[in-house]
């Protein structure tokens, strides 16, 4: 009998993850930042999606038609599920890549995107995603595409090897897949207790395991444990995507798009000097050693010239998604911490701080004389980049949106009644997903029943946790109490009415 799973994990689900690189609204900014064009997107397709919260979210907030497949049944089933409570333009399958390529009823797409699925399945699949990309995506179109990258995984490969071994040959397959987890586990414990030589020549080996025992067991059975999986050489990634005919466009992870935070003077000027673009993303990985890759990719790259991307950069739209007092313009780069210059960002968010989208001119006359335009756009790419600004949708696209992101909003919310594996909700004015873990979901959700005061949506809340024997954990302890418990939540209700629910109005979440 043919083994339906490919390989890949299938007795335990994929994590509810929200990924907003897969958002295609991303790609304008970081296509004009690079002189690039940016392609109108109304078709768009995700392969392997999980359990279809991005898919779906993105079909959701924005006027874009979606198609998908994932192999998993179960995965597909939940991710249908969404759609139907959106009412959202998205066709879900289950099939495999294989089969899903020569569907004759799909329309050509202007953007495919891949999440880390690349790096998890075979050679086999890997060919057919190729030739879907071939035949399928528009001449002009985006391919988003993440996976596991060379030479960041070349020290920890051979300890994932050990750990899938030991998986295989000793964990109990009948116990399922997370004992066998936590067998592979200990049995690494054990390993390094022994100093072996290969820990001693990959000091930090120990470390990156130490992070791997804490991580949820549904996440590493699909990072870790897929009978496929590979690590790739930017290099080698571009051969494979050759017969597709699509050239590197530039990266999706925005703060790669300034060499200032990853890489010294000495090494900048290095890199600038090679003038082959695909040798130079390869060089670039070994001086940051990259370890995962987050890429568009283009079929057709059209450059621009000056004007015109002056032009078109000053037409699109952003707006701050975070509380304006937990913007810090300090971040770790990949070389060191980073300080962002406060004569320049805080006038920027000083503009965006009521959480209303305004184009990139609107920003450049309010500071006319203060902060030049090349200065802005590099400051608005770093703060998306952070995840406190994104970018934003037209006003009547929004609006037309908000009546599917409501939908899907509320089927979310009173999902969070029963666990908080989904920590997103749908945002109309980004396109995309906004970040929200699952007590302020149910504020929110208390809020939208007409409850008032915050000790009803506290009361609310503990009513849900203790109905399921729930308690919160507050600094490693759990709270026992009732009376302890909804202190606390007392208190978080107010720092929700307070910071976060006029955000989320402002957005039109709430």
């Amino acid at each position: 009998m043919a083994d339906w799973t490919d390989g890949y994990v299938a007795d335990i689900g994929y994590t509810y993850g929200y990924y907003s690189e897969l958002n295609p609204l991303r790609s304008r900014l970081a296509f004009l930042s690079s002189g690039l064009a940016a392609p109108e997107i109304e078709t768009a397709c995700e392969l392997g999606f999980g359990q279809g919260l991005s898919a779906n979210i993105h079909a959701a907030a924005m006027p874009v038609q979606w198609h998908g497949t994932d192999f998993n049944p179960a995965q597909v089933a939940f991710a249908r599920e969404l759609a139907a409570a959106s009412g959202a333009e998205i066709a879900l399958s289950d099939e495999a890549f294989a089969t899903f390529a020569h569907r004759h009823d799909l329309p050509d797409f202007d953007y495919i995107g891949l999440h880390g699925i690349w790096s998890w399945v075979s050679d086999d699949n890997r060919t057919a995603i190729v030739d879907f990309v071939r035949r399928k995506l528009k001449v002009g179109g985006v391919l988003y595409i993440s996976y596991n990258a060379l030479p960041g995984w070349a020290a920890f490969a051979p300890l994932r090897h050990l750990m899938t071994e030991h998986a295989d040959m000793i964990g109990a397959e009948g116990h399922g897949i997370v004992n066998r987890i936590n067998g592979a586990i200990d049995f690494i414990d054990k390993f390094i207790a022994t100093d072996p030589a290969y820990l001693r020549a990959n000091p930090q080996i120990a470390n990156r395991f130490n992070l791997i025992k804490g991580q949820n067991r549904h996440y590493l059975a699909h990072e870790y444990f897929n009978r496929d999986w590979d690590s790739m050489h930017f290099g080698t990634l571009a051969k494979w995507l050759e017969p597709a005919k699509v050239s590197f466009g530039c990266s999706a992870d925005y703060l790669d798009h300034y060499d200032v935070f990853s890489l010294s003077p000495e090494q900048s000027t290095y890199l600038s000097n090679i003038p082959n673009l695909l040798l130079r993303q390869s060089v670039r990985d070994f001086l940051v050693n990259q370890q995962f890759r987050r890429d568009y990719w283009v079929k057709g790259a059209r450059r621009l010239t000056p004007l015109q991307r002056t032009e078109r950069l000053r037409a699109e739209r952003v707006v701050l998604v975070s509380h304006r007092s937990e913007v810090a313009l300090k971040f770790t780069g990949a070389l060191r911490q980073a300080t962002l210059q406060p004569q320049i960002y805080e006038p920027i968010l000083d503009q965006l701080a009521a959480h209303v989208p305004k184009t990139v001119s609107e920003i450049e006359q309010a500071l006319k004389g203060r902060v030049g335009f090349d200065v802005i756009v590099e400051a608005l790419i770093v703060l998306i980049g952070m995840g406190h600004v994104a970018p934003a949708l037209a006003t009547d696209v929004a609006a037309v949106a908000r009546k599917r992101t409501n939908r899907l909003n509320a089927h979310l919310l009173d999902a969070a009644r029963s666990n908080g594996d989904i920590a997103h909700l749908a945002c109309p004015i980004t396109g995309g997903g906004m970040g929200l873990s699952r007590f302020r979901q149910l504020f929110l959700l208390a809020s939208r029943q007409g409850r008032r005061a915050t000790s009803d949506w506290a009361r609310f809340v503990w009513e849900l946790l203790e109905s399921q024997g729930e308690r919160i954990v507050k600094d490693g302890q759990k709270l026992e109490t009732p009376e302890q418990n909804l202190a606390e939540l007392n208190t978080q209700a107010t720092a929700f009415a307070d910071r976060y629910l006029p955000i989320l109005k402002a957005l039109q979440v709430a």
